[in-house]
């Protein structure tokens, strides 16, 4: 029988093993999953076959259509539609353009307007498939605006930010697993502890920043092809001022996904030149 005492130092005597393993997991799911993006060149990372990520994509995008209230305004959906296709095609030539050429063939664009003033959004899943939702049209107020908003979800589509969050969470699942096991020799209140602080660690250290990362990456692109597709990026400050002066209290940047109003304005006003480097008016 093993003393309570020599259960514990047998406990503690894994932990340089189990984290050694870990480091060797990591290091090999790194170098092989990481990537450089063709449009600001930021380390990615993408673990997820686009196969499976597609398919998850797509058919989730069928069931929150199936079951959402689409609009019956012609006009407005076909500006949408109209915009969509202008902002795709954007899209398939800048990814000719940067070597990702393959990848236009597994975007299977679809431009859908949800009836529901309520929701001032807009999203576009992995795969090309995007929704807008009738409470962001007032904000964006014209086609042009409505460019800025759409140039901002294809980016994030292209970008394959997708792929990349659900491969952090992966990662940080990987790592919660781990810790618990190197904890395992620990009473479990200290277990318990260690794993709520590891809990608070991945979220705000690690998943939200790379959130914020993302659309400020996809701030950059979206200009680009909004400029690309014919309408004037510099409409992109006055919605985004907009968009700002709908949020009324927020919480402080740290805790939220997206970067606050005026550091998205001050870098889109920095990123303006290049972005203008590719309007040509329609």
């Amino acid at each position: 029988m093993v003393s309570p005492v020599r259960r514990t130092e047998a406990g503690r005597g894994l932990i340089p093993a189990v984290k050694g393993i870990l480091a060797g997991v990591v290091l090999a799911v790194l170098l092989a999953a990481c990537a450089t993006s063709p449009y600001t060149g930021r380390q990615t990372l993408n673990l997820v076959p686009d196969s499976q990520l597609l398919s998850l994509s797509f058919d989730q995008y069928r069931q929150t259509i199936s079951q959402a209230t689409l609009s019956t305004d012609q006009s407005q959906v076909e500006m949408v539609r109209r915009v969509g296709r202008r902002i795709a095609a954007a899209s398939e030539e800048l990814m000719r353009e940067r070597g990702q050429a393959k990848d236009i063939e597994t975007y299977k664009w679809e431009f859908n307007l949800i009836k529901d003033d309520d929701q001032v959004n807009a999203w576009a899943m992995p795969g090309g498939k995007v929704a807008v939702y009738t409470g962001i049209l007032p904000v964006a107020k014209d086609e042009t605006g409505l460019a800025v908003v759409l140039g901002h979800e294809v980016a994030h589509a292209i970008a394959k930010h997708g792929n990349e969050r659900l491969s952090q969470g992966l990662l940080a699942q990987l790592g919660g697993l781990a810790l618990s096991a190197a904890l395992s020799g620990y009473p479990a209140q200290t277990q318990n502890l260690f794993m709520t602080a590891y809990g608070a660690g991945a979220q705000l250290g690690f998943l939200l920043p790379y959130s914020r990362t993302h659309e400020l990456e996809a701030d950059r692109i979206g200009l680009i092809l909004t400029a690309r597709a014919g309408y004037d990026p510099r409409e992109a400050i006055p919605f985004w001022e907009r968009m700002a002066a709908q949020g009324g209290a927020r919480p402080p940047e740290f805790l939220s996904t997206h970067p606050a109003g005026e550091n998205r304005i001050r870098q889109i006003r920095e990123l303006m030149p290049e972005a203008l480097s590719y309007y040509r008016p329609r």
